[in-house]
């Protein structure tokens, strides 16, 4: 009999807390130090944070930075070791966020990018030649497929609120926060005291009033057959 109470404890805590272990993710990039090239912050090492996490499709990046610096994603090793994607094809460069070197009152900005493809995946700041890149602000990372993309997310419909431009764009404005607009939920917390968390950190999508409910009720099960 004990024995039959311990399964059904051990179920129930699996039923209950597997969800969470498949969460989507934010995962700031660099942590506390941002996204910087090495001029600024002399410490980071993105490859190095790259390597202590784990990226899954619907997973997003959340790259704290300023408007001195850019978010430039793509495909293309070629272009990722040439820290250059002025002449890149169409869909070869995301260009989540560009910086404006001429301004010299510079601006915090947070940029949020979805992973919306399996694979190998790299990121760097082009900006200035591409010398912030070789000082530092790049990395590659590889994407799995976890538990793939929410239902309402593929590429066909998932896309930028300010929609990022491929190669070389010519809109010089940036909004101080960029957004995916997708038609799932954006893993962010809502809630304003949110933004000054400095780690990375997961983030369940919602989840639905009867799924709710269930999870109450079988933790008050657990709690029965358990005390």
């Amino acid at each position: 009999m004990e024995l039959l109470i311990t399964l059904s404890c051990f179920l129930i805590l699996v039923s209950v807390f597997g969800n969470s272990v498949l969460a989507y993710k934010n995962l700031t990039v660099g942590d506390s130090l941002g996204w910087y090239d090495n001029q600024v912050k002399p410490d980071v090492d993105y490859q190095k944070w790259a390597a202590a996490n784990n990226f899954s499709l619907g997973d997003f990046l959340i790259f704290n930075t300023d408007t001195n610096h850019s978010v430039i994603q793509t495909y293309n090793v070629t272009i990722y070791k040439l820290c250059d994607y002025d002449n890149a094809e169409e869909k070869d460069a995301i260009q989540w966020s560009q910086s404006d070197p001429s301004n010299t009152a510079t601006q915090d900005v947070s940029v949020a990018v979805p992973l919306l493809k399996e694979g190998v995946t790299y990121f760097f700041s082009g900006d200035y030649d591409g010398d912030q890149c070789k000082n530092g602000q790049h990395f590659m990372i590889t994407v799995t497929y976890g538990q793939g993309l929410p239902k309402s997310g593929d590429d066909s419909t998932v896309g930028p609120a300010s929609s990022p431009q491929s190669g070389n764009g010519d809109d010089e404005s940036i909004p101080e926060t960029i957004v995916p607009n997708s038609n799932f939920n954006d893993p962010k917390e809502e809630d304003d005291s949110d933004s000054d968390k400095e780690t990375s950190e997961s983030v369940s999508f919602s989840v639905p009033h009867v799924q709710g409910n269930l999870i109450f009720f079988l933790l008050g099960l657990m709690y029965f057959l358990c005390s």
